[in-house]
This record gives structure tokens, sequence and C-alpha cells, in this order.
């Protein structure tokens, strides 16, 4: 598990080192509506960009709030980022018999619970809930600090030449590295052990209504811990014990909350707004879920 998520975690601290080093806050600015709905509905398209699974999206989506991005746009892209992006909306077409159905579902449920989970967010949290958010402020301007170059590493206009952003890429890589690795290794300890030691088939046999089978998925996906490129796959193999609208469940609510990015959020966020997030997360899911089952079945 750890093997297949650290090159999406390394993706994952490289975009966020990009982000740090070429992202300005005036650009952000700029480009970021003011309106509460059209800045949530452009975090979750932005996902469609990003071919990061949620191993990696904690880190991206932390540095993007230290730059600026409201928290509901970036809620609502780390909620879409592991599901939207073509990768994984691709792979869940093949594991269901090169059915657009499924993916389609997928996405589009996906995108209308990250806008209602990160417009909610932003009504009960008007401040910004990181954990540290001092200490990342105070890095970031260290670590800018320490990586100001002497007048001949500078171009005209006055920025850093292009070696020495690349050198603070690497810098603030290597920081957030260290920093979500320890979360991932600890969470996917615990997910392993869950898978070993609580039976699969005890849980299947509780999902006898569309609320409870709904209700399992939805815990099958946090304990499995698997990423989204892959979990479609494992999703398929349920078509004959689980209706569509289950199945939608798990293919939606793993990939926004797990055991191991879980832990990242509370190394990241505060742990009330962690919780907060969770239910958030499981409630809008249930209700999408349900709505999915009594159309699709």
């Amino acid at each position: 598990m750890i093997m297949e998520a650290i090159p999406f975690v390394l993706v994952g601290v490289l975009i966020a080192g990009l982000i740090q080093s070429f992202v300005t806050e005036q650009w952000i600015a700029r480009v970021m509506p003011k309106n509460r709905v059209l800045s949530s509905l452009l975090g979750c398209s932005v996902g469609v960009f990003f071919p990061s699974c949620e191993c990696g999206i904690v880190p991206i989506t932390r540095r993007l709030l230290n730059k600026g991005v409201p928290l509901n746009a970036g809620i609502a892209f780390m909620l879409t980022g592991p599901i939207v992006n073509p990768i994984v909306v691709f792979s869940t077409f093949i594991a269901f018999g090169n059915d657009w159905t499924m993916a389609a579902i997928r996405a589009g449920m996906a995108f209308a619970v990250a806008l209602a989970v990160s417009l909610t967010i932003a009504l009960l949290f008007p401040t910004l809930p990181l954990r540290h958010a001092n200490h990342f402020q105070h890095a970031t301007a260290e670590t800018a600090a320490t990586s100001e170059t002497p007048a001949h590493h500078l171009v005209a206009v006055g920025r850093p030449a292009w070696y020495a952003r690349i050198y603070s890429v690497l810098l603030h890589s290597i920081d957030e590295f260290f920093s979500v690795g320890k979360y991932l290794v600890l969470g996917a300890f615990i997910a392993a052990s869950m898978q070993t030691f609580v039976p699969t088939s005890t849980l299947l046999h509780l999902g006898s209504n569309p609320v409870t089978a709904t209700l399992i998925m939805m815990a099958l996906a946090f304990v499995m811990s698997l990423c989204s490129e892959a979990d479609a796959f494992i999703a398929s193999s349920f078509r004959s014990t689980f209706s569509t609208g289950a199945l939608s469940a798990f293919l939606v609510f793993g990939p926004m909350i797990d055991i191991k990015n879980t832990l990242m959020l509370l190394g990241t966020f505060r742990t009330k707004f962690v919780i907060v997030l969770i239910s958030l997360v499981a409630l809008f899911t249930l209700v999408g879920a349900l709505i999915v089952g009594r159309v699709w079945g």
C-alpha cells in the first residue's frame, strides 16, 4: 500500500512546491471569484486538470490555502481532485466494462458532494482552520529568505533566475514530503491492520437495505484506503452484491475520506474541522448514493 501511494505523494509534493515557488498571491487574487458559489465551482472544476490521487492532494491543498485560496475553494478542489481527473474517470470506464455510466455517475456525484460540503464549510468556518498556520507562514518566509540569491542570479525584472526557483521547488517539496509522509505510513499501517483483522464478509452481510448497504460500502472504502486510480476495479467486483447507489458511495467516499488522508488531514487542520468535514462528506455521500440508487438501481 505504501509503495503504491508514494509515487502519488511525490507528485503531490512536487506540485505543492511548484505552487509555492511560481504561483503568487496576487495571481490567485485576480483569478479567484469573490462569490462563494463561483469559487467553490471553480475549485471543483480545477481537479479535472490535476492527475493526483488522494494520497497527494492534502499537501497541494495546504499550499493553496497558504497562498490565499479561500477555504471553500480549497476544500472543493481537495474533494474532487482525486475523482474527476481524466485518469480516474477513464479507469472507472474500463473497470465497469467500457461503460461510461458509472464513470459519469461517479464524477457527477463527486462534484455535487464537494460543492455542498464546501459551501457548508464556508458558513461554519469563517477563518482558516489550519493546525499550524503560523508555523507554515514562518517556514515559508524563512525558506524564501534563505532562497534569496545575489544580484547576478536575478533576471532583469527582479525575479530569481529559473534555476534558483527550481531549487526552491525542490526545497519545498522535500519539506512537504517529510511533513506528510509520516501520516501516510501510519495510515497505511492502520488500514492494513483493519483489512487483516476485520473480516470483509462480516460487513457484507449487514448490507441488506439501501441505507445499510451504502454505509457498509462507505466503511469498506474508508478501511481499504485504495488509491482512486485502482478502486473502481475493486468496486466492479461487488456489482452482483450491491446496487449502483451503494457502489457510487464506495467510489466517491473512499477518495475523499480514507484512513491515510484522514491522518494527513489531522496533521494539517484542527481536529474539530476534520470531524466536521468527515461528517459532512459522509452525510452528503449517503444522500447522493440514495438518490443514485432510486434513479439507476
